[in-house]
């Protein structure tokens, strides 16, 4: 399911989004806490290197690499676009946090970021291979304030790195070595 299938979903079955609050809460297993982080990521991302990567969705992995790349460096700076406040403040709050509680997200791979440049499709794999861990590494050594995400809205600079890591690992399901 998408994410926008998951909000419609949301909005339509009220009644089990108000079930989670009692505890039936899916919570991110001890294996799975230690690959939601940043170093783990970039161990991932390093296996990768010299491979002949290949995509089994619209984007190819140059694209997918630039596209998790752009996410970050906004995070550290600011998203082009925005989804209006209410929307934040309400399904983008309760799409982050049920994905934050499960440990993964699901949403549509071949979105770009509200705003951003489009994405090359010619441009080196080991290029935007290495864009992508050295946003992962500027974003850990980051200590200045962290722009609101144009869907989640104000996220701490650790639901942010959750939600950095679900993202890589949700579109590095698209890649094939």
């Amino acid at each position: 399911m998408n994410r926008r299938q998951f909000i419609k979903a949301s909005i339509v079955g009220g009644g089990g989004i108000v079930g989670l609050g009692g505890g039936a809460l899916l919570l991110i297993d001890g294996a799975n806490k230690d690959e939601l982080s940043i170093d783990f990521a970039l161990k991932k991302l390093a296996t990768l290197s010299n491979e002949n990567l290949m995509n089994t969705g619209e984007w190819n992995p140059q694209q997918i690499f630039s596209h998790c790349a752009q996410s970050i460096e906004y995070s550290m700076s600011e998203f082009p676009a925005h989804k209006s406040s209410f929307f934040k403040g309400t399904l983008g709050k309760l799409a982050f946090s049920v994905f934050s509680q499960q440990g993964r997200m699901t949403h549509n791979l071949s979105e770009p970021i509200p705003g951003a440049p489009n994405l090359s499709s010619t441009l080196d794999v080991e290029i935007a291979l290495n864009r992508l861990k050295k946003a992962l590494i500027a974003f850990d050594e980051y200590q200045g304030v962290i722009a609101p995400h144009f869907a989640y809205g104000e996220l701490t600079k650790k639901e942010y790195e959750l939600a950095h890591l679900m993202h890589l690992y949700n579109h590095l399901q698209e890649i094939q070595s």
